[in-house]
């Protein structure tokens, strides 16, 4: 090709951004092949013509905004978190191509990001609910009468954005190992106060034994899950049950075990899920459960990562152009959240080759384009 061609079409493919004015985005969707064309302004999708736009991204690859459905910017070690900090860690995440963001419980209200066009947009949960000593300290809220759980559950269904995030079992330290928080009759009725409220309900699992009540009790979706047995996986398709397994999270179950000494039985099944966990994570695939990528940002996990979460789903049988759906198209759908439709919010991710043919080329976005700016 002569070079002023050239020079002229990497004019067009890539040229530089006015944020002011319109914008026009040429190319095709990595998942499916189909062409793509749409314009931006004021933030937002247009699918008419806008006359007079910048092209800004012709001939290109373009896949709406990641998606991190475990995620806590409002949570570090130590806790204390301020606004300001969590705006760097959710700056960070859209650094990696995440926009949006599932919170499922934080100490810290993280409302004010609303406002910042270069955070991602959050779907939340409100605070955790546990009990007294059966949860991480101060993370969230502690019912010392374990009925009132619908009580709060409604509560903090009024505090998210349509989730509620309850505790399903942790270390219960006269047993020795992990232990359900809930008896039936209770997650009954939380799962009433929260769809009664609008509000889709979802429960932290590490182990086996809490799971049988919580999915018959219909929990809209299970975090982690890596002591799901087959019947547990059947029961969840059945009722249409989701799962975030958080596998860069589950890598850090040897290490729990390592520092929980005083409980032989607890970190021995701690090693134990760990070690059985894709074999769990690819059973649950194969069986139809719907899978969605989340890091659990913001404890043990750094912000940041969600294509490391991608490409360890793509090991449990989703490959890469599954794996990067549950972090993309699928889990918008499943929340309710924006695409590339007319009037949605213009969050999407530039690439010059297709992420499908090679996960790493979501490490190097062409573009990063957060409420309709380039960051």
């Amino acid at each position: 090709m002569p070079g002023d061609v050239a020079a002229e079409r990497d004019s067009i493919r890539y040229s530089p951004i006015d944020h002011g004015e319109p914008r026009h985005y040429r190319g095709r969707d990595p998942l499916t092949d189909e062409p793509i064309e749409f314009w931006v302004r004021g933030g937002r999708i247009r699918t008419e013509p806008i006359p007079d736009a910048q092209t800004a991204a012709d001939d290109v690859w373009i896949l709406p905004g990641l998606v991190d459905a475990h995620n806590h910017v409002g949570i570090a070690p130590g806790l204390g978190v301020t606004i300001d900090q969590a705006r760097a860690f959710a700056r960070q995440d859209v650094a990696a191509g995440t926009l949006l963001i599932r919170e499922v419980g934080s100490p810290l209200d993280t409302h004010p990001l609303d406002d910042d066009p270069l955070a991602p947009r959050f779907i939340r949960s409100g605070k955790h609910i546990a009990r007294p000593k059966r949860y991480l300290r101060d993370y969230g809220v502690d019912l010392d009468d374990p009925d009132d759980l619908a009580g709060e559950v409604t509560r903090q269904a009024a505090a998210g954005d349509g989730w509620v995030k309850i505790v399903g079992d942790w270390i219960d330290r006269e047993v020795g190992d992990l232990a359900p928080l809930w008896d039936r009759a209770q997650l009954d009725a939380a799962v009433r106060a929260a769809h009664d409220a609008g509000a889709r309900i979802t429960a932290h699992v590490f182990g086996t034994d809490a799971l049988g009540d919580l999915i018959a009790a219909g929990v809209d979706c299970i975090e982690h899950g890596t002591g799901a047995t087959a019947d547990h996986i059947d029961a969840m398709v059945e009722r249409s049950i989701a799962l975030v397994p958080t596998m860069i999270q589950v890598d850090n179950f040897p290490g729990i075990a390592d520092g929980a000494d005083r409980f032989p039985t607890y970190a021995a099944n701690m090693r134990a899920l760990h070690a059985r966990a894709a074999d769990t994570f690819a059973a649950a695939r194969e069986a139809g459960v719907r899978i969605f990528a989340g890091t659990d940002a913001g404890g043990f996990v750094e912000h940041g990562r969600i294509v490391d979460e991608v490409e360890r789903l793509a090991g449990i049988g989703l490959g890469a152009r599954g794996a990067i759906a549950a972090a993309s198209a699928e889990p918008r759908r499943w929340l309710g959240a924006d695409l590339l439709a007319d009037g949605d919010r213009a969050d999407f991710l530039v690439f010059d080759e297709n992420p499908v043919s090679d996960l790493g080329v979501l490490r190097h976005p062409r573009a990063v384009v957060c409420s309709g700016i380039h960051v």
